[in-house]
């Protein structure tokens, strides 16, 4: 099988990239090191694309590995044929070949191989050559043997009939055409087990929707009210049809035979083939239904982390709650946590006043001008507390609701044990909603991404294939954005290509020891980090005070040289590269000579040249801003055609939850996101996006906005 011409294919790129690109995969350069430093190698090919291209090398080896233990099992058998051999060669899934690897499977005890057994397969042949003279009944009168277990004709008659059944279930053509057939003309059918309960799923209490039509967020659901036992669901399928046509591929003619083998054809599909189709079909259903649904929570999860940093203010954290009080913690700049406590200003103690001077001392004492407000319970009732809060307090103070998923989680962990030890869950919380609205990369990769609750059915899908897609989201914000190297935590280093969660501890503990990194090379020093490591990792890490300018940027140590000449060509210095005075785009006239005379490519120089007229520039700053606010609007605001601004917090297969500052989010569902057709939500809107929508409707009761972003 030629593996690199079938993603060059697919992929539609040319072969070269693709072998070029496996051969880089295959010496163990990560993605991000590939992407960002390897693009002459590979024509260009971009982090999404050489993940495709991983993701089906990665399939179509175990693939090649499959067919080649296949073919070993037959060959061992004695039963390969040049014809069988063509078709296993040919094959280009894993279902493929387990089909045509079906009849040649050592079997567990069958009915079939109880009748092999008692010597009825020569009596299936005659059935199934329909050339014989005689009756059935006669042919079956010599297979007749008590000691064998076979007592009467009837019972040879229908030890035939199993033979025939599982060879007719076995054949891979049959298999594939009745596949294709429900996938076209196949219904999914729900119904309640018990109609007058009420549950989420009533909308799937009497459903019926094509195969071919059901999108992705109704399989999940669907799938879900069954595993909660609430739903029975079934693959309904055009049986009468399939039968048909299974009885026209097997019976050559009519004959005395016709009956027994249309009864075996009835039983092999019905028995045999059915459920077994029914749970492939459903099984890829789910398995197109996760895919589109962790594609999405993907995307979700790196627009969110790739919101701008509020850099540059001193930021009071707010963790709401009623019974506990709400936990504050003020960090500085830099992240660094200045102060923690406890008020009570919500039930039941509801100390507003007590409280509201707190906070106003606070605010004062550490110079405040942020306040990043938990959403979760208590919410409401302390975004009213802190508006009051800013109209007393004499200086500028705004305030923002952040999504506190995860903070939980995070709170209770073992790295925030090791983080904060003398703190408890309370002041970790208010410590993470501060520093996640400072710098929401680096503190929500302590969280494990699927906690992030960015998507929609996480906790069914296939666990290890979100986990590794997640996880490469996260790989590539982290690599795309650089980390500063004296100042990043280990979870957020062992995001870095080439680094593992072992290197990140050892590079933290080295700064612990030796104090700040003052160069790139000084890597090296590190435990266990070699010169892959350091070749995958250096171009991600920045040192801002260096001895070397060029570490502040992401250009490669082993692009130095030729950035050093380049610089000197133009009469500058690596010292210029901090103080913004380099300008070298405007006086390059030929991109492939300039590049030939310093030593490197013309793809390579262009990158150098924007990373040294803009050093350590952070992809983020072109991402929308946080709404930042000072007021506050109420539920009972809400009217129909109101118009607002508000920010995508989710997007899901049907539409979008846009917060509005009302703490209940609202949907826009997809429907009212443009007046011309689209696909997807994310065709239109992402996480993170300032949208201005108008309200269509409030259900107070419900607790439910209806929002259009058409006007």
């Amino acid at each position: 099988m030629n593996i690199n011409g079938i993603i060059a294919e697919e992929l539609k790129v040319k072969l070269w990239q693709v072998e070029a690109a496996v051969k880089l995969i295959d010496e163990g350069n990560t993605i991000p090191f590939i992407a960002r430093y390897r693009k002459p190698v590979t024509g260009e090919l971009n982090d999404e694309q050489l993940r495709d291209l991983d993701e089906r090398l990665k399939y179509l080896r175990n693939l090649e590995e499959k067919k080649n233990t296949v073919i070993a099992s037959i060959e061992e058998q004695g039963k390969m044929t040049p014809e069988l051999l063509k078709k296993i060669e040919k094959a280009m899934t894993i279902v493929e070949v387990d089909d045509i690897y079906r009849p040649y499977r050592p079997k567990r005890k069958t009915r079939a191989t109880e009748a092999k057994a008692k010597g009825l397969e020569p009596l299936a042949m005659i059935f199934m050559a329909q050339i014989s003279s005689k009756t059935p009944q006669k042919e079956a009168q010599a297979f007749v043997n008590k000691e064998k277990g076979v007592e009467t004709v009837d019972d040879a008659i229908q030890g035939a009939k199993d033979i025939i059944a599982e060879s007719v279930s076995d054949n891979a053509e049959f298999r594939d055409a009745i596949r294709n057939t429900v996938m076209k003309h196949g219904e999914i059918v729900s119904v309640a087990k018990n109609p007058e309960e009420k549950t989420p799923y009533e909308n799937y209490y009497d459903y019926v929707e094509g195969v071919n039509k059901i999108p992705g967020h109704r399989i999940l659901a669907i799938n879900r009210g069954e595993k909660e036992k609430v739903l029975n669901v079934k693959v309904e399928m055009p049986d009468e049809n399939i039968i048909k046509a299974l009885n026209k591929a097997v019976i050559t003619k009519q004959s005395d035979f016709t009956q027994v083998i249309k009864d075996a054809v009835e039983d092999g599909y019905k028995r045999l083939i059915k459920p077994a189709i029914e749970r492939e079909v459903r099984n890829s259903l789910t398995e197109k239904a996760e895919d589109g649904a962790i594609d999405v929570f993907g995307e979700n999860l790196k627009q969110l982390l790739m919101q701008p940093p509020i850099i540059g203010k001193n930021v009071l954290g707010w963790d709401p709650a009623f019974r506990t009080g709400c936990k504050l913690a003020v960090v500085d700049t830099t992240g660094k946590v200045l102060y923690t406590t406890v008020i009570f200003p919500t039930a039941p103690q509801n100390k507003v006043e007590e409280s509201k001077k707190a906070v106003l001392d606070i605010i004062k004492k550490y110079n405040v001008s942020l306040i990043s407000l938990g959403n979760g319970t208590a919410s409401r009732e302390s975004e009213a507390i802190i508006v009051d809060i800013i109209k007393e307090c004499p200086t500028k103070v705004e305030y923002v609701i952040v999504n506190e998923a995860g903070a939980s989680v995070y709170s209770a962990s073992k790295l925030a044990t090791e983080e904060f030890p003398n703190f408890d869950v309370g002041q970790r919380s208010a410590t993470s909603m501060a520093r996640r609205l400072q710098d929401p990369l680096a503190e929500l990769v302590k969280i494990e991404p699927k906690a992030i609750g960015v998507g929609q059915y996480q906790h069914d899908m296939n666990q290890k294939k979100l986990e590794e897609t997640l996880g490469n989201v996260v790989e590539d914000c982290v690599n795309s954005v650089g980390v500063d190297l004296n100042t990043a935590s280990a979870p957020l280093l062992e995001y870095i290509s080439g680094i593992n969660k072992t290197l990140a501890k050892n590079i933290v503990e080295y700064r612990e020891e030796n104090g700040q990194f003052n160069s790139r090379k000084e890597l090296l020093k590190v435990s266990k980090l070699g010169p892959k490591a350091f070749e995958q990792c250096a171009g991600f890490m920045r040192i801002r005070d260096g001895i070397e300018p060029l570490d502040y940027t992401s250009v490669h140590p082993e692009s130095y040289a030729a950035a050093k000449k380049l610089l000197k060509k133009y009469g500058y210095t690596t010292s210029d590269i901090i103080s913004g005075q380099v300008k070298i785009s405007k006086d390059v006239k030929d991109y492939n000579s300039v590049a030939e005379e310093i030593g490197t490519d013309k793809i390579t120089l262009k990158d150098m040249i924007l990373e040294m007229e803009r050093p350590a520039r952070d992809p983020r700053d072109e991402m929308p801003k946080p709404i930042l606010k000072s007021d506050v609007l109420d539920f009972d605001d809400l009217k129909e055609g109101m118009e607002l601004k508000g920010t995508v917090r989710n997007v899901i297969d049907f539409g979008a939850f846009v917060d509005i500052g009302v703490h209940q989010d609202g949907l826009v569902h997809i429907s009212e996101m443009s007046d011309k057709y689209i696909k997807h939500p994310l065709d239109v809107v992402s996480v993170g996006d300032v949208v201005n929508v108008r309200v269509l409707s409030v259900d107070k009761e419900r607790k439910r906005i209806q929002l259009s972003m058409k006007f």
